[in-house]
């Protein structure tokens, strides 16, 4: 195929990217670099890769990016809560108007397959904590980020509005793990940083759950939607991660404790976190065959691994949070 992806320079676009050139794709990447280019660069020179400097909002940008793709896999978006609140206006711009004006640049172009990057926080506070939410449970968004992915979603997910468009919308798990553009500011990885390097640790309310999914396994997710008969994807939406991999907070510093064993943990009483979920991906598994290879151990043990060799610099810095 040939293939779009907008925010390949991000922290799963700059790994699937790669993984879709070396499964014989042509990829061509759109994004506004607000975190640099340097991810890309290992790809840089591939024969099949194309880059593209543009912002989703534009629409003369996005017309040339879409023209000729077979496929799209939209990732652009501004990530996650607190960069949400902190710029709702852009966020709703990016997150939510591009979005559905991709969609209709996609129908417009005749673009065969349309991946979109949604979230398990689109499920909010479980009704019931002993039982797992899947993909048929009631929506309940409690961030301006998961309003504005369960809108598209909706869109997605009506054949009406398709029209002819094989649209997958796929939830993930919070991400974890090493990629090109590395991110210190998710749960897994934070957590593996702070008592490594502060050895202390502030956490909130850590009896509430979470699924996880490590990076290389959301960028084979995509691959895999992507290789599906159209027939088992199109108007369907998926959980991404699995069902072994949904964690307390407590449970993550345990699984952390034997790379800092001297790290201070505090934990901060929390009753309510509008955020408590465990969830179901057996969907995925049962139609399409996808299972992870990467554990949450496997990640904390590579992020353990990366931040001990220095390689990261100042862990400090900026372009490693969103």
């Amino acid at each position: 195929m040939h293939v779009l992806v907008t925010g390949g320079a991000g922290y799963v676009g700059s790994t699937v990217v790669p993984l879709l050139l070396q499964q014989g794709h042509r990829v061509r990447v759109l994004d506004l670099l607000c975190h640099g280019g340097q991810p890309l660069l290992g790809v840089s020179g591939h024969p099949s890769f194309e880059f593209r400097k543009g912002d989703v909002r534009d629409p003369a940008a996005v017309r040339e990016a879409v023209r000729g793709v077979d496929a799209v896999v939209h990732l652009a978006a501004v990530v996650g809560d607190p960069a949400c609140a902190r710029a709702p206006e852009l966020a709703r711009a990016v997150n939510l108007e591009a979005s559905l004006a991709l969609v209709e640049e996609c129908r417009r172009a005749r673009v065969g397959r349309f991946v979109f990057a949604s979230t398990c926080s689109n499920y909010g506070r479980m009704k019931d904590p002993s039982c797992y939410v899947d993909e048929t449970s009631e929506l309940a968004p409690v961030s301006l980020y998961a309003e504005t992915k369960v809108a598209v979603e909706r869109a997605l997910l009506d054949p009406g509005q398709t029209d002819g468009l094989t649209a997958t919308p796929l939830r993930f798990a919070t991400v974890f793990g090493v990629s090109p553009r590395m991110r210190l500011d998710l749960t897994v990885n934070e957590f593996t940083a702070e008592m490594l390097t502060k050895a202390r640790l502030l956490v909130y309310g850590e009896q509430f759950w979470r699924p996880y999914v490590h990076v290389r396994d959301a960028a084979r997710a995509i691959a895999q939607v992507l290789a599906a008969p159209g027939g088992l994807v199109r108007n369907q939406v998926f959980n991404v991660g699995s069902t072994e991999q949904n964690y307390q907070k407590r449970q993550l510093v345990d699984l952390i404790r034997p790379y800092a064993p001297q790290a201070t943990v505090e934990y901060v009483q929390r009753d309510e976190d509008p955020r408590d979920y465990r969830v179901s991906f057996a969907r995925i598994h049962e139609r399409l065959g996808f299972a992870v290879a990467l554990t949450v151990p496997d990640g904390i043990e590579e992020v353990a691994r990366l931040v001990r060799s220095g390689l990261l610099g100042d862990l400090s810095e900026s372009r490693y949070r969103n």
